[in-house]
Formats: C-alpha cells, sequence, structure tokens
C-alpha cells in the first residue's frame, strides 16, 4: 500500500511476474480490503494521506500475524523504528531495487512457512543449534552468558530480519530496560568478540545504523 502512484507501479512490475498484487493508496482502503484478500505478506507506507504507516502496523497487528514490510525515506527514520517496534517485519529505504526487494520477501516469507528451519543455522565457521543448546566456532564448542545465549536465540529465530534496540531489550531484559542502549551493546560486542571471526567487522550480527540489529542469513 503506497500513496504514490510510480512507487506502486515499480512494485506491480517487480512482483507482477511471481505474486498476485493488490494495492491500496491509503491505509484505510488496506485495512478494509485485507480480510478479503488474505495476503502472504504487505508492503506498507509510511507516508500515507490518512493514516501514518504506524498506526496501519499497530492496528493490523492486533489481528494478523502477516509479514510486513516498511518502505520510508530516510528522513523518517523515527517513524521507521517505530512501525518495528509496532510489529513490522523489515523495512526498506527508497530508492531500492528489485533485487533487494525480492530478497527481503524471501526473509519474510520463510519466517512464515518454514518456522522449524530457524533453530539451527550453520556459517562457515559457526554452527547454532538451538534444539540441543549448542554453539559450536570452528567445531568447538564456546561458552556464552546465559544474557549472551538469549540474545543470539532471539537473532537465530527472527534470522534476516531487523530487530530494534527496544524489541531487543524488553525481550531480553524486560520491562523497564528499554531505553538502556548501552547495556544491549556492551552485550552485542561481547557476544561478537565469541561468534565473529573479526568482531571489528562483523558479518553474522551486522548493525542497522539508527534503528537495530540484524542476523545475516548465510
Amino acid at each position: 500500500m503506497d500513496d504514490e502512484r510510480p512507487i506502486r507501479r515499480f512494485l506491480s512490475a517487480a512482483l507482477g511476474t511471481n505474486y498476485q498484487v493488490f494495492e491500496a493508496s491509503n491505509g484505510e482502503e488496506a485495512i478494509a480490503a485485507i480480510p478479503a484478500f488474505r495476503p502472504d505478506l504487505i508492503i506498507l507506507d509510511i507516508g500515507l494521506p490518512d493514516i501514518s504507516g504506524v498506526e496501519v502496523t499497530r492496528h493490523l497487528r492486533e489481528w494478523i500475524s502477516t509479514p510486513i514490510i516498511i518502505i520510508s525515506v530516510r528522513e523518517q527514520e523515527s517513524e521507521k523504528i517505530d512501525a518495528l517496534d509496532a510489529g513490522a517485519d523489515d523495512y526498506l529505504t527508497k530508492p531500492f531495487g528489485a533485487g533487494e526487494l525480492m530478497a527481503r520477501i524471501r526473509v519474510a516469507l520463510r519466517h512464515t512457512i518454514q518456522p522449524e528451519l530457524m533453530s539451527f543455522i550453520k556459517f562457515e565457521h559457526l554452527e547454532i543449534d538451538l534444539v540441543n543448546r549448542l554453539v559450536n566456532f570452528d567445531h568447538q564448542a564456546i561458552q556464552l552468558t546465559p544474557t549472551e545465549y538469549d540474545l543470539l536465540k532471539l537473532f537465530v529465530q527472527h534470522a534476516g530480519k531487523v530487530l530494534t534496540h527496544r524489541q531487543l531489550l524488553a525481550t531480553v531484559w524486560g520491562p523497564g530496560y528499554e531505553d538502556d542502549r548501552h547495556i544491549l551493546q556492551v552485550n552485542i560486542s561481547n557476544l561478537r568478540h565469541k561468534i565473529e571471526i573479526d568482531p571489528t567487522r562483523p558479518t553474522i550480527i551486522v548493525t542497522e545504523p539508527g534503528v537495530g540489529y540484524r542476523l545475516r542469513i548465510p
């Protein structure tokens, strides 16, 4: 759903060969159509002419779990974060290419159709097995603190999805810690030193500047 006709044309052209596409020009129109159309994924612009994309996201999360990808301009970073905290799954910053869009869609859909795969991830040097609670680096078990393990588990369960600072803090540390970014940064740094080949240039847990972090899917 987007109020800009050129963007809607681009999205329809990019998606039309692989997916059935329904277009909406504003939030109210999209909300009204979703029960009948029952989409597998929603692409939502933050800047809608009637109600904000944040409010649409918050409203939809009251009754559906359909993946939502936010698109926005860079200047709307605070609204983008609010939408992610409200339940959006990912975001793209305008302008973006069709290849990146399709990759983000595949990641979002993977969480809905293959959730069992999110219990095990293997990188070139790292294996994370949530079922057996094992983390191996170069075939050797590594020891994580309970907090580090909880963080890593959350990343694996949402592999490829951006997690905001507030989402990570609220889930791992609980209410009252949502704004304590220092404790999050310290634990992310400690975790990177245990699972990254070069912690100063992380390739597994990557930073989304000003937003949060994402576990890169290998």
